[in-house]
């Protein structure tokens, strides 16, 4: 079972966190993604924690060789299970549609099957694509970031959500905010001022 007191890495920052928390990074180059993206996962199976990622810019080429750098078979990760690596589109936009209660479905199952296999916490990244701005339930980003929130607090999967600032313009930018209690600033991960609790945004 997860040990409800632990803390755990993010692997791009040296701050401890307990499971289950919601960070936002906007990034607006190739490389602070991907930096984080390979710490994260990284920091995840060095903990024994079960992991994944949803991005369509993590090959299992690039994810393979940064790990063997330090010992670990990306091969081996996948096998047993402790490695998920999967595209944003294959994820997010199931018959080219965007529905957030289908994604909390898909979280909360991953948490409990986690739990269930014996790990010690589970985590989750995830890149969004900018055509979320353009699918079917695309307008109900917001809704699912905030339900995300909601989730958390009884199944503690800590999740960290990409956003590519070249790709969503400023007012997005700013929902994006809203909807996360902790961002990510010049590598460092900091309580976020715009953040409302959920369920104050989703009675909006």
């Amino acid at each position: 079972m997860p040990h409800c007191h632990q803390t755990i890495s993010l692997g791009f920052t040296n701050q401890p966190f307990p499971p289950g928390v919601h960070i936002c990074q906007i990034f607006s180059s190739d490389d602070e993604r991907q930096e984080s993206l390979l710490k994260y996962i990284l920091s995840g199976l060095q903990s024994k924690e079960r992991t994944c990622c949803f991005s369509d810019n993590a090959t299992e080429q690039a994810v393979g060789e940064f790990l063997g750098n330090y010992g670990i078979s990306h091969n081996d990760a996948i096998d047993s299970g402790a490695l998920t690596l999967a595209g944003t589109r294959a994820v997010y936009f199931e018959n080219d549609c965007f529905d957030p209660n289908r994604m909390i479905t898909l979280l909360t199952k991953y948490y409990d099957d986690s739990v269930t296999q014996g790990y010690p916490a589970a985590r989750v990244i995830g890149e969004m694509a900018p055509e979320i701005q353009h699918v079917s339930g695309g307008n109900r980003l917001m809704e699912y970031e905030s339900k995300v929130s909601l989730l958390l607090r009884d199944h503690p999967v800590t999740a960290v959500c990409q956003y590519d600032s070249r790709s969503f313009d400023g007012a997005m930018i700013m929902d994006v905010l809203k909807v996360h209690p902790l961002m990510i600033v010049r590598g460092s991960v900091v309580h976020n001022p715009f953040y409302i609790k959920p369920e104050d945004f989703l009675t909006q």
